[in-house]
């Protein structure tokens, strides 16, 4: 019996848990899931037989390195800085990991001796990034393939809300970490422009924010994703004179997140202890002590959305007691999302993914456009869950049925991961469209 363990029953692990214990029967495979809520890691089995939950909080250095040592194939959905942990212990007890997080500089040092050790990391194979690599380095190989030369490759995704469940004027509801939602931006973004590098910082990063039009759908916002440069090398395309990745948003968030921002409610400090538990009396506390509070007022005099998006918040009062007495205005928000644009039972998502690479070919210009739109069934499958979900499960599955026969640390860009996943995620209904665009010779 080969045991797979999945560290993290949030959010995102609901579809894989689900694709995996569907096949666990045929190919005696048992699955753990490790989560510091057990009730939450029993929910998400339901009950079946090569399933087991195990309650741990993931620092316990002696119950984590037991569960690792017992498995086959680690899985790892825990928040991004606990990974080195989990990637530590699978080195000392020679365990293949597979994650959807961003490969970080702290893994790349283990690089050596993963390779000597006959190991697997498997980094980025969740939805962006994941699908986002394994889609792009398809169109980008055939269009070299056929002699085209790459001069643009812009990337945009975001998980957003279904238009049959948009209701708040933020037209956003959670459909994953609420943390990150908060956290957007916070590391600036680096990208290639025209052949030219733009360093943004935080305060900037939402500032000049376009739209762009998304194949068979809406026009939406974007605004560019951390650091897109090393990526150029990554998918080979050196010679492409643009070169970003970015978050996709309704133009009415960014809008309004602008004004977060420059209020200060997205500040991790100062950390405060308040007397009140009334939201609206918090964050007047906190725009009086930054100097902020006429601004705000004058927003909600002249901005009828923004206003409408605070009062959504529950900062114009009429909203439930918060939860604490101590915050600072990221974790004050990051609840107040939390309660305010929580997915309701019935509410259903979307993910929308879209590449547009310019090329020349034959003496041609052209723009492909390579574009999925998902939307999810409700709060629990969510496509968020699918898209971050699958891409894991489904290689996880290929490694354990030896079709995946790789060593070292690898994100999946090479023509192996493209030419079995994209395929097995078609089965299961995410797929691209795409659309060819003349649009010059030369």
């Amino acid at each position: 019996m080969k045991i797979i363990l999945l560290f993290g029953a949030g959010k995102s692990a609901t579809v894989l848990i689900n694709f995996i214990l569907e096949k666990a029967p045929k190919m005696d495979w048992k699955l753990v899931v490790a989560d510091a809520d057990l009730a939450l890691a029993n929910q998400k089995l339901a009950g079946q037989p090569c399933g087991h939950a195990v309650a741990l909080d993931v620092t316990n250095e002696d119950e984590r390195k037991l569960l690792v040592a017992g498995a086959d194939l680690v899985i790892s959905l825990l928040p991004p800085h606990l990974h080195i942990l989990v990637a530590k212990d699978c080195l000392s007890y020679q365990k293949h990991l597979f994650t959807a997080s961003y490969l970080d500089k702290e893994v790349e040092q283990l690089q050596s001796e993963i390779e000597r050790k006959g190991l697997l990391f498997l980094y980025e194979m969740g939805l962006d990034p994941g699908i986002d690599h394994m889609s792009a380095m398809a169109a980008l190989d055939r269009i070299k393939g056929k002699g085209g030369k790459i001069q643009s490759f812009i990337s945009h995704c975001g998980g957003l809300v279904s238009p049959q469940s948009d209701n708040n004027p933020w037209h956003y509801k959670i459909s994953w970490n609420p943390a990150n939602v908060v956290a957007a931006g916070k590391q600036g973004a680096l990208y290639k422009q025209e052949n030219t590098i733009v360093d943004l910082p935080y305060e900037k990063v939402f500032e000049n924010t376009p739209t762009v039009s998304i194949l068979n759908t809406e026009n939406l916002a974007w605004y560019p994703n951390r650091n897109s440069i090393p990526y150029i090398s990554l998918y080979q395309i050196e010679e492409a004179q643009t070169f970003i990745r970015t978050t996709l948003r309704h133009v009415d968030f960014i809008n309004g997140w602008k004004k977060l921002i420059k209020l200060g409610l997205t500040l991790d400090y100062p950390v405060n202890t308040y007397s009140t538990q009334n939201p609206a009396e918090v964050i007047g506390q906190i725009l009086s002590a930054n100097g902020k509070q006429e601004i705000f007022q004058n927003w909600l005099e002249t901005d009828s959305v923004f206003a409408a998006q605070i009062k959504a918040l529950g900062l114009l009062g009429g909203s439930n007691p918060l939860k604490k007495m101590q915050y600072s205005p990221a974790t004050l928000l990051q609840e107040l999302l939390e309660q305010k644009l929580k997915m309701n039972d019935g509410d259903q998502d979307r993910i929308i993914m879209q590449h547009e690479i310019i090329y020349t070919q034959n003496e041609k210009i052209f723009k492909l456009i390579s574009a999925l739109v998902l939307d999810g069934k409700n709060a629990t499958e969510t496509a968020m869950a699918k898209t971050v979900g699958l891409p894991l499960a489904i290689s996880a599955t290929l490694f354990l049925e030896n079709k995946i026969n790789l060593t070292g640390l690898y994100r999946p860009v090479a023509p192996i991961f493209y030419q079995l996943i994209l395929p097995a995620l078609e089965k299961e209904g995410i797929y691209f469209e795409e659309k060819v665009i003349p649009l010059l010779t030369l």
